[in-house]
């Protein structure tokens, strides 16, 4: 299974998300889920660092792991989108969770 953590501040602010495991639904190289789950949280970190210029701080290893740290001190417009752009991968993982929940778990912190 895929588990992702969103760990929010205190205001609702994402600090980071985490994502660790293998769904299983497939043979590798023929599972959806870690294709759509990797695909969302990869696009939306490369639309991040693309579109706003802020980089976040990744730890990421071969065995499916993966966490993203933002800041959060910030208040500026790059904030607002960086923000905007994670809300927007919570939701495509969310409709993933949804519609194979066997397979991924997301929860928030």
């Amino acid at each position: 299974m895929i588990f992702v953590n969103v760990e929010k501040t205190l205001d609702g602010r994402i600090r980071s998300f985490t994502m660790d495991g293998h769904a299983n639904f497939a043979d590798k190289g023929q599972d959806i889920v870690c294709a759509g789950a990797s695909a969302v949280a990869f696009g939306a970190v490369n639309a991040i660092i693309s579109l706003t210029g802020i980089e976040p701080e990744i730890e990421q290893s071969e065995s499916g792991f993966l966490k993203c740290t933002f800041p959060t001190e910030s208040t500026g417009e790059s904030f607002k989108q960086v923000q905007l752009l994670l809300e927007g991968m919570i939701v495509s993982l969310q409709t993933i969770e949804k519609d194979y929940k066997d397979y991924i778990k997301i929860t928030f912190s």
